[in-house]
């Protein structure tokens, strides 16, 4: 097992995002003092001259990748094209310019999409390829299951310790919250922030509020992520989640106890659903020494009072 020392530089690529600062704070909390980020404007991903002459020059001990291109069921189904070019883009300027640079240990992070519409559930590591995709996120997931194979690739093929972690549906501090391109929950966040503060009895939902969801805190993944790295973990796929599950409608009304909505919900049927059922079975990563901490209830309320909207809602005349 190579230990990564705590003065060694440690490369977070995509630390503005909700992963990556996520990423920064564990890492920080854990005593790693040399932690190197670099903004887009400083180093754009989609360069690869770029990546590979800053990581030739850096030679960082540890990388972990949370950058990526990320959305919800609107956004992945109809920017097809950008989700899989810039993340293919991305992830192969990263990995190949680590092995280029000779860092041995990186953490490629992926999403629990890459597994098979009609897997088995709970979602085992080895239902990867058994199965077609869920077709509104196909190109992303193709975009992640290529990193992965490419990070497998170079370990059989270059001796490298390239891991790879699934997380499941993530929230918290830092999320992105554009109506048009968030994923299901910091969108019904703050469609009931807002309803709430408009004064409206509905929550319109899209879909049927029938598939069941898992949801982790992301202060959990990051927590996961560097206790791979600092164990030294250089195995097979590993996924993060809780493993627990409940559905769109129970995850509705959760959210809307957390904002003190007390209207109805709505749904439309008209929008996608989406996978039927998407929760992990995660006796990989607890047989390694983690597991997740953040109650659902505890965490929605941490993520609404870190949320960019979340001054109180106004009073309405007459309630």
């Amino acid at each position: 097992m190579t230990v990564i020392a705590h003065d060694a530089p440690i490369y977070v690529a995509g630390h503005r995002g909700m992963v990556g600062s996520a990423i920064v704070r564990a890492l920080a909390a854990r005593g790693y003092t040399n932690v190197l980020t670099r903004t887009r404007e400083q180093l754009d991903l989609l360069d690869q001259a770029a990546v590979h002459r800053w990581l030739a020059d850096v030679r960082p001990a540890y990388l972990h990748i949370a950058a990526a291109k990320v959305g919800g069921i609107q956004a992945n189904n109809t920017e097809r094209a950008d989700f899989l070019w810039q993340n293919l883009q991305i992830q192969n300027n990263l990995i190949h310019g680590a092995h280029e640079a000779g860092v041995q240990r990186l953490l490629f992070l992926g999403s629990s999409c890459i597994y098979p519409r009609d897997a088995a559930q709970p979602i085992r590591e080895d239902s990867l390829l058994t199965g077609p995709l869920e077709a509104t996120n196909e190109p992303y997931a193709i975009a992640k299951i290529a990193g992965i194979k490419l990070c497998e690739s170079y370990n059989r093929q270059h001796g490298r310790q390239y891991a790879c972690a699934m997380p499941t549906n993530l929230y918290g501090p830092n999320d992105n919250y554009d109506l048009a391109t968030s994923h299901v929950l910091p969108a019904l966040l703050r469609k009931a922030h807002e309803a709430q503060a408009r004064g409206e009895r509905e929550l319109v939902v899209w879909g049927s509020g029938t598939p069941r969801r898992e949801f982790l805190y992301v202060d959990d993944l990051a927590e996961a992520c560097v206790h791979l790295m600092a164990t030294g973990y250089d195995g097979p796929l590993v996924n993060v989640g809780c493993g627990e599950d409940l559905t769109i409608r129970e995850l509705a009304e959760a959210v809307m106890r957390t904002v003190g909505f007390d209207g109805r919900i709505v749904f439309d049927a008209s929008k996608p659903d989406g996978t039927p059922r998407k929760l992990l079975d995660v006796s990989r990563i607890q047989a390694l020494g983690w597991r997740a901490t953040t109650p659902l209830g505890e965490g929605l309320v941490r993520a609404y009072a870190a949320a960019p909207f979340a001054s109180p809602a106004p009073a309405v005349p007459g309630r």
